[in-house]
């Protein structure tokens, strides 16, 4: 039997980082080196595969997976497109500078899946009493996708866990509360003519940007309404338009424009009211005015990706076992999304706390501060020693 594999948390983040697992990719890759890593260690996993086989969620348990009350250490292995970003470096090699590690996914959040890893033989040295389970998602920065179908398989062939720690970064504070996302792509059809026969044709990019100034208006009521908690920056639901497309030359009345939209509304908000009071405007304003011209007409709007909000449990047990692992008075709420709202929607209890900066999320230049991988260390430790029974 081969040796463990031994890898320390600097040396586990460079392996991971080394894997391209941009989401329009697949992450066998890593899946296949995390699965044999895990291996080497006496862990068997199981694979969650997507539809066509490219991608898959990796699942694993150290300790006795039939015990109820486990830890869920989740993370994403996707990360966001280089292409267009300006880096210093490759991103896909880990440069160390001015105490800070460079690369992609080291803050968002590969960092954060190496020290878990990197920390798997403290976890099983004392044989854990309470079991660990390690679950590692893909496309969760397309629409967190990868992780439903894992959520479905926790649910319904394990024990209840106590809690899931998702490690989103947060600069190692415990998150207990974030907005949810609903993204959107909308596409108006109207009717080609001449630009001097304004009266003939249906402008796709007129009603298009009608729709839009209907969207700012609800962002400027969400805004009036604000958050009755006080928690959240901004202190509202949010609207943005991402991209616009449409027309085709000057002297063309526009046959069609797309739009690409979002909102993020706050976890105690009604996640369905902006998308119900935009079709209600598509259809009982917009349409009619432009089929009175062209009976052809259409506007259609596709989801492209919802994710709920997470909201706070206080109290909750899980929620203050790792405040006390992150000796966190308090816990925060961020504006940013994550895959926690799905577990607890899934009935389990669900906090974020990870190593990094959100801030430097997606951006180029990606980098983690060593203290940051410092303290997450220090976390894991504390981790490992409650999981063998011991005070913390």
């Amino acid at each position: 039997m081969a040796a463990p594999q031994v890898f320390t948390s600097r040396e586990m983040i460079e392996k991971l980082i080394s894997f391209d697992t941009t989401s329009h990719l697949s992450n066998l890759d890593l899946i296949d080196f995390v699965e044999s890593y895990l291996a080497s260690h006496g862990v068997k996993s199981r694979r969650v595969m997507n539809e066509d086989r490219t991608k898959a969620n990796l699942f694993a348990t150290l300790g006795d997976e039939t015990q109820a009350g486990g830890i869920v250490l989740s993370g994403h292995t996707d990360v966001v497109p280089v292409e267009g970003q300006d880096w210093s470096s490759d991103p896909f090699s880990v440069v160390e500078r001015d105490g800070k590690l460079y690369g992609r996914g080291t803050s968002d959040m590969k960092s954060f899946i190496a020290l878990v890893l990197s920390r798997v033989p403290e976890f099983l040295k004392a044989g854990p009493k309470i079991p660990v389970h390690l679950a590692f998602s893909y496309d969760e920065e397309v629409g967190c996708l990868g992780v439903r179908p894992m959520i479905d398989s926790i649910i319904r062939d394990l024990p209840r866990p106590q809690v899931v720690i998702v490690g989103e970064p947060s600069s190692m504070k415990v998150v207990n509360a974030h907005k949810g996302i609903h993204s959107y792509n909308t596409k108006v059809t109207g009717l080609e003519f001449h630009s001097s026969q304004t009266h003939l044709g249906v402008s796709a990019i007129q009603y298009a940007a009608e729709l839009i100034t209907f969207l700012m208006q609800l962002a400027d009521e969400m805004r009036e309404r604000g958050d009755a908690s006080g928690r959240f920056s901004p202190p509202c639901t949010t609207i943005n338009i991402g991209t616009i497309q449409g027309g085709t030359a000057l002297n063309i009345i526009p046959k069609s424009c797309s739009f690409l939209w979002e909102y993020r509304p706050l976890p105690d908000a009604d996640p369905s009211e902006i998308i119900t009071r935009f079709n209600a405007h598509v259809e009982e304003d917009v349409l009619p005015r432009m089929r009175a011209v062209f009976p052809g007409a259409s506007i259609e709007t596709t989801v492209r990706a919802q994710s709920p909000g997470l909201a706070a449990l206080d109290g909750d047990p899980g929620e203050t076992l790792v405040m006390k692992l992150a000796q966190c008075n308090s816990a925060e709420a961020v504006s940013y999304n994550t895959e926690a709202g799905l577990f607890q929607l899934a009935d389990i209890p669900t906090v974020v706390c990870g190593p990094g900066d959100i801030a430097q999320a997606h951006k180029p230049d990606e980098f983690i501060e060593l203290s940051q991988i410092a303290e997450c260390e220090t976390f894991m430790k504390r981790l490992a020693e409650y999981v063998s029974g011991q005070s913390i």
